[in-house]
């Protein structure tokens, strides 16, 4: 069965095309008994508007993209939540795609999905190279959260993240100061992509450096994924041992409640016989128990701020403007794991 259009409405409710038309646009100069028929023959029909047909004649959809690897993550969850009410305060919408992390996926969200029906995009990227993001139609506006993947400079292409060298470099003279020695870096890496894991086992090193503390690399301890499970299987890897650690500096908070679950099955005490430190300040940290020592990336902040910049590109497509880097705030919170 054909879709019905917009003909087809207007011959139902006995008006003209145009006036179909200002009715699903809101305009004001029709009548209520115009308007009420046409919405009754909207019902009737099951009529919808053709998004992409809208764009073309106005040129914007009113909706933008929040494209992340995984909502089972609760930092991206929590920070969906405050891009949709950033959104919602300019008057858009918010599509949320997830791409597991695959490069495919996240190709098309930086092309527009091939349909172009949102106005720009917020990525999180983990796979993207830097040539993807340079070779992209640039009329796409879109921010990149976390770390960059575009090289400096890269026309309608703005970044948003923290300092996330400082963030790790507080959190291990934390532990440092409470005179823990062999702190292990749960989900570090010392090579690849230039990605938060490597410069956050580089604000641990530069936190080393300062206190005096011999860096060891097989304290850095990469995982598969930042999952509750590849935190409890490195925690008791750790624990197995000849010399185990007597601190935990996790990436992520998912990492650290696994770690903290891992210890308390292997009768350890946390924090006594281990401190542990994540990052992200997800919900579930302030419930655990113990309550979780966390670095709290200002969700809201960094939700503002990219839904600011991509809004401001999508509203003023002819004002040229250089790509913008935006440092968000962050904060080590200190709880019941190291000792709050």
């Amino acid at each position: 069965m054909a879709r019905p259009s917009i003909k087809d409405v207007a011959q139902y409710a006995g008006v003209s095309p145009k006036t179909v038309s200002n009715v699903i646009n809101d305009y004001e100069h029709v009548s209520e008994r115009t308007r009420a028929a046409v919405r009754e023959a909207i019902d009737a029909l099951g009529y919808r508007v053709n998004i992409v047909g809208r764009q073309l004649r106005r040129g914007r959809t009113g909706m933008i993209a929040l494209v992340v690897p995984e909502l089972d993550v609760a930092y991206f969850t929590e920070l969906a939540r405050h891009v949709m009410l950033e959104a919602d305060r300019r008057g858009g919408t918010v599509l949320i795609h997830e791409t597991g992390g695959r490069r495919e996926r996240e190709l098309a969200a930086v092309s527009g999905f091939d349909v172009q029906f949102t106005d720009g995009v917020i990525l999180s990227p983990l796979a993207l190279l830097p040539r993807d993001v340079t070779s992209r139609d640039s009329r796409l506006p879109l921010v990149l959260l976390g770390e960059r993947t575009a090289p400096r400079g890269t026309g309608g292409v703005d970044h948003v993240g923290i300092d996330n060298v400082a963030a790790a470099r507080a959190a291990t003279a934390h532990l440092l100061a409470r005179g823990r020695r062999r702190i292990a870096v749960v989900g570090g890496a010392l090579r690849g992509p230039q990605g938060t894991d490597r410069l956050r086992t580089h604000g641990y090193r530069e936190a080393l450096r300062a206190a005096g503390v011999p860096f060891a690399t097989d304290l850095v301890v990469p995982v598969p994924a930042f999952h509750w499970q590849d935190g409890a299987r490195a925690a008791t890897d750790l624990l197995a041992r000849a010399e185990p650690p007597d601190a935990l500096l996790c990436l992520n908070d998912h990492l650290a409640l696994g770690a903290v679950r891992a210890l308390h099955e292997q009768g350890r005490t946390v924090p006594g016989d281990l401190d542990v430190v994540g990052f992200d300040d997800i919900e579930a940290a302030r419930f655990s128990i113990p309550t979780l020592t966390t670095v709290a990336p200002d969700k809201r902040e960094i939700a503002r701020a990219a839904v600011n910049l991509l809004m401001d590109r999508v509203e003023r497509p002819e004002e040229p403007r250089p790509p913008e880097e935006y440092t968000a705030a962050h904060r080590l919170i200190v709880r019941e794991s190291s000792g709050g």
